[in-house]
């Protein structure tokens, strides 16, 4: 056989190969940043400030984006899939008082529904599909509490955002009931409600408001432990003493960067983020999970960058 025949054959023969293996190859699936704790003490060191501990990402109604609608489970499997996240999401009720994840007080913003979500049953949501970001209708339905809390375990925290008239006794009572405690924790707008949360069950994690340097006082005086503690500092970068008295309790910083803070980084780049980062934010709970992941990742390796060799 001629040498350029036999080289013609080989040729083919490789390509042939080639193209077999990349045809059948399977996708890559996506790594999904799961996190599992087993037990509430778990969960509060996993959330205790210190300095070598990285910064987490707070998924402002679990993370929508195109295709991907708020307060949805699958909505959630996405957001992990770009970082660990504390997922916000919010906790309204039914006509016939099941507790159930919606934002607004009604159905028009994120659903096909029309009208307040309380002159509705449960069963008769299920008629409704919820709608992206960009108001295009997904196969996704509207999930109860009890289907997330179920959901999140060995996966991920979430942070419930209680919607009157829905009460703390109410998701608190629904959280014990599943076993949730050790990935969960409330949100409360006030210390008097922290307080509440507390009184309800010492062992729960709650985001309480450290609103300036005399409200983080007031926080910090209070007989909630700085164990059960993380603190929302505002939408606006806080007085640097509001950040240095919580990591002095070793409590950790969520800055809320949904809406102006955002808008910037979109602007601007992820290093908006990274820049908060270093004045103290620990937690950036943002509507932009992806630019917000790069951004950690950023900072991350500059902080590598600048410890010295040991």
């Amino acid at each position: 056989m001629p040498n350029h025949t036999r080289r013609l054959i080989v040729f083919l023969l490789t390509g042939i190969t080639l193209f077999a293996l990349l045809a059948f190859t399977p996708p890559k699936i996506p790594q999904k940043h799961y996190v599992q704790f087993q037990s509430v003490y778990e969960l509060q060191e996993y959330l205790a400030w210190s300095p070598e501990k990285t910064p987490l990402i707070g998924a402002h109604r679990g993370g929508p984006m195109p295709g991907y609608p708020e307060n949805a489970l699958e909505t959630f499997e996405h957001t992990l899939t770009y970082a660990p996240c504390l997922l916000e999401i919010d906790v309204r009720k039914t006509r016939d008082g099941r507790l159930v994840l919606m934002h607004d007080k009604t159905l028009d913003r994120t659903t096909t529904g029309k009208g307040p979500i309380g002159n509705y049953t449960y069963a008769e949501l299920q008629q409704f599909q919820l709608v992206d970001p960009e108001g295009t209708v997904t196969p996704y339905k509207i999930p109860t509490l009890k289907e997330a809390l179920l959901w999140a375990k060995g996966k991920a925290i979430l942070q419930l955002d209680v919607k009157e008239p829905v009460t703390f006794e109410q998701v608190v009572d629904s959280v014990e009931l599943y076993g949730a405690e050790a990935y969960v924790v409330i949100i409360t707008y006030n210390l008097r409600s922290a307080q509440r949360v507390h009184q309800l069950n010492s062992g729960l994690v709650i985001s309480a408001s450290a609103k300036g340097i005399e409200g983080t006082r007031r926080l910090l005086a209070s007989d909630i432990p700085a164990r059960n503690l993380i603190a929302f500092v505002g939408v606006g970068e806080p007085n640097p003493e509001v950040y240095r008295m919580l990591h002095e309790r070793g409590i950790r910083a969520i800055l809320g960067t949904f809406g102006n803070l955002d808008r910037r980084a979109m602007r601007r780049g992820p290093q908006v983020y990274v820049r908060l980062l270093e004045n103290g934010a620990d937690v950036l709970a943002t509507d932009n999970v992806p630019l917000a992941a790069r951004a950690i990742e950023a900072f991350i390796h500059q902080r590598m960058q600048l410890e010295p060799v040991r």
